[in-house]
């Protein structure tokens, strides 16, 4: 398998450059095939600039890219550059979309996860509040703004709700014009993160062919609900492998929660490329997509 990095040698690194880093040195320690390329077209171009220095491969090889979650413009021109090169990345430009993007996954999941209503603009906030209620769950189609705390996710009145919206829309990395209104769900939790947002009992299974190759809690530090039961163990791997088939994509990452009635549900979908490993080992978590892969 080849890999295609994003990682940098800076000195301040971000934890997902932090991350990428570490990704693709175990990469590099398990023998894999490592080439670099830069986080972004500026100096370079294009994508086949990008990726100038990778050989040709005679036959199709299987390839991943480890990086930060690209605009699906990049992805579509880093996916053909490299299959130009006869290095097919694990999902295709579809896939990857489906797998990244919650109004892409979200029709495909029903029954398993959160009711939700995609929006747009500010003026639907009133028909999205009709359908659910209050409180809400707000986040872009990509990513939510809960590094920055519980009141910049949940919204308690239609004020919020349009304030969050607003200030979501004017993100283009996370939201890409879509925002995401969720039912609010009560998950078992223990601990508060340093922001004040509950660290809900939520494990991350990273399935490559709807086959599970690692899970792991999704929180840092130490947490008693990080730890599964025999029967809790079946129950979570079962329910990520379930949205794994309904999704069809070759590589995701399930994350999978407990409410506090204590049924499982799924919280959120993610191209495995570019997901966060949290208590997953790196060097673990490399040899069995390895092994699945070839």
């Amino acid at each position: 398998m080849i890999v295609i990095s994003e990682a940098t040698e800076q000195t301040e690194l971000s934890t997902s450059a932090k991350e990428n880093k570490l990704m693709t040195e175990t990469a590099q320690l398990l023998g894999f095939k490592v080439y670099y390329i830069p986080p972004d077209f500026q100096d370079c171009g294009t994508a086949e600039n990008a990726l100038w220095h990778i050989p040709q491969y005679a036959e199709e090889t299987q390839g991943i890219l480890v990086g930060y979650i690209p605009e699906l413009e990049r992805y579509q021109a880093i996916y053909q550059a490299a299959l130009d090169k006869g290095i097919k990345l694990l999902n295709n430009p579809l896939e990857h979309q489906i797998a990244q993007e919650f109004d892409m996954f979200y029709p495909l999941l029903q029954g398993l996860t959160p009711e939700s209503v995609i929006i747009t603009s500010t003026d639907e906030c009133i028909k999205a509040s009709e359908l659910l209620g209050f409180p809400v769950f707000v986040k872009g189609a990509i990513q939510s703004r809960k590094q920055q705390g519980w009141k910049s996710c949940v919204a308690n009145n239609l004020e919020e709700l349009t304030e969050l919206t607003a200030k979501l829309l004017k993100l283009k990395y996370a939201a890409r014009d879509r925002i995401i209104v969720r039912k609010l769900v009560n998950l078992r939790y223990q601990r508060f993160a340093n922001n004040g947002f509950p660290m809900g009992r939520e494990f991350r299974c990273f399935i490559y062919n709807h086959q599970i190759l690692k899970y792991g809690y999704y929180w840092d530090g130490k947490d008693d609900l990080s730890k599964l039961s025999t029967a809790e163990e079946e129950q979570v791997l079962n329910l990520a492998i379930l949205a794994s088939q309904r999704l069809q994509v070759p590589y995701i990452a399930v994350d999978i929660g407990q409410l506090e009635s204590g049924e499982w549900i799924v919280i959120e979908i993610g191209d495995g490329q570019f997901s966060g490993l949290s208590q997953i080992s790196p060097l673990e978590l490399w040899n069995k997509l390895g092994e699945r892969v070839q």
